[in-house]
């Protein structure tokens, strides 16, 4: 197994598991839903990815088409386990707001044209594994939805308010300001 195939697994599946032990409103039977809203492309998603102890395929795919690297067009696969980590955040700051995305998959083109630019883009981001998003809630403060990311343990927290977005991963937990 190579190491990114066993980065997706491990964000992908454990973060799911882990929870849905942890946190009430994932373990439960209950249906996962997310509305997205692309705001490089304008488009809208409100969809249903989790049903009957499933993943949707359809609608997966429908989220990955919607996060993709809007620059390039390339659409990847993104993470179920981010996927439940935005929805348990979005249930935690009981928001029904529709999440703003500035940047859901980055392709290695994109990632590498933004990292001449800036020295705030890493050279191997878990945006290119589909495991990572930048986000922000309409009506919810940046650094509640920073706090909130960070108090679940899911992964990565990066906060950008001069940028207005909160960076979210399934890596290995750990914070930065930007």
């Amino acid at each position: 197994m190579t190491l990114d195939r066993r980065r997706m697994l491990v964000a992908g599946l454990g973060f799911a598991a882990s929870s849905a032990l942890a946190t009430p409103s994932l373990a439960a039977a209950a249906p996962r839903s997310l509305s997205l809203l692309n705001l490089h492309t304008a488009e809208r998603l409100k969809a249903t990815y989790w049903d009957a102890g499933a993943y949707i395929p359809d609608a997966l795919a429908a989220i990955d088409k919607v996060l993709r690297d809007h620059r390039t067009g390339d659409v990847h696969r993104m993470a179920p386990g981010l996927l439940d980590l935005l929805a348990t955040l979005t249930s935690r700051l009981e928001s029904r707001e529709t999440v703003q995305v500035i940047s859901g998959y980055r392709s290695p083109r994109s990632n590498a044209a933004l990292r001449k630019a800036s020295s705030g883009v890493a050279s191997r981001s878990l945006h290119m594994d589909g495991l990572a998003m930048d986000i922000r809630i309409p009506g919810v403060p940046l650094a509640r939805v920073r706090d909130a990311a960070w108090a679940l343990q899911g992964g990565g927290v990066g906060y950008y308010p001069g940028s207005d977005f909160v960076h979210i991963d399934v890596g290995r937990p750990r914070r930065w300001a930007g």
